[in-house]
């Protein structure tokens, strides 16, 4: 891996970068470390709604409109950008996420686009989550549009652990069936900023796995909630129904149960663990610590 780039902040180009989902937590910030590394006039943000677009206009950042459902949109948006950041559908419906994803890069191809990079997850086409089979079809389709590309794959983001912090520490416990499993995160700022990165340039036609620098299971999880809240938290670990059984059992809604489920069954097998320091060589400096992020979110 290379080091990272030298950028002059705010560097005045001639090339237009694109940031998709720009109104979403990733793409905010995305957008936002960017801003240090070319100029404003430089980036454009893809917006469904007036509200979205006035995110942007307080920062200074032009807006287009564009929608995942409609592929002329996106071809209109598209229009005379040179770096595309795809940042992938937020849609809970595997069928649907595939669709967007084809319409932003069939849109990309027609429009002119010069490169993407695409927000994909930890070895994609190896990796058994059921959440990994948009993310190989979305490869699949960049490497057949013959457009230049960079897979960012990404780990799992510490933020996405803090929905069962409530429960663990009201309750002691934390369960799960993901046996002696290991997560590699890192915080959603610094895979936001690896993305600014790589849509600058300098990682162009790379497979990219970012993660985090240090890795954990969920007895040692349950120890740093523990340390940082004062309040003793265990980690409780089931086979897999009953852990299905306990989630329905706490109103976890179906289709959110199917894939805690998945996910924790499959962590022993290593599809969100990686050891690399991919992510850290990009943006230039250690991954945040996971106990750091959870710490801000506790408060």
């Amino acid at each position: 891996m290379r080091p990272i780039p030298e950028f002059s902040p705010k560097e005045k180009t001639m090339t237009k970068y694109l940031v998709t989902g720009a109104s979403g937590q990733l793409g905010q910030k995305t957008v936002d470390h960017l801003a240090t590394l070319v100029a404003k006039d430089d980036i454009i943000a893809l917006v469904r709604t007036a509200e979205q677009a006035a995110l942007f206009a307080d920062k200074g950042i032009a807006t287009r409109n564009g929608d995942y459902e409609d592929p002329a949109s996106l071809e209109a948006a598209f229009e005379g950008v040179d770096r595309l950041l795809l940042i992938a559908s937020s849609s809970f419906d595997n069928d649907t996420r595939k669709s967007h994803h084809a319409n932003a890069i069939n849109a990309a191809k027609k429009a002119g686009v010069g490169f993407i990079a695409y927000t994909s997850i930890l070895n994609a086409q190896e990796n058994t989550l059921g959440l990994a089979e948009v993310h190989k079809a979305a490869e699949i389709a960049l490497q057949d549009s013959g457009l230049p590309h960079t897979s960012l794959r990404n780990g799992w983001y510490t933020e996405n652990l803090a929905m069962g912090i409530p429960q663990a520490l009201g309750m002691g416990q934390h369960f799960g069936a993901a046996g002696d499993g290991r997560y590699s995160t890192a915080s959603r700022q610094d895979f936001a900023e690896a993305a600014a990165i790589v849509l600058k340039g300098g990682y162009d036609g790379e497979v990219l796995e970012l993660a985090g620098d240090a890795s954990f299971d969920l007895n040692g999880f349950a120890q740093t909630l523990t340390d940082l809240s004062g309040k003793p938290v265990s980690y409780v670990d089931m086979p897999v129904d009953a852990f299905e059984g306990a989630l329905k059992g706490a109103g976890v809604p179906d289709g959110f149960i199917s894939f805690m489920v998945d996910v924790d069954s499959k962590l022993a097998t290593g599809v969100l663990q990686d050891d690399s320091q991919t992510l850290s060589k990009v943006i230039g400096r250690p991954t945040t610590p996971y106990a750091e992020t959870l710490k801000a979110l506790m408060g």
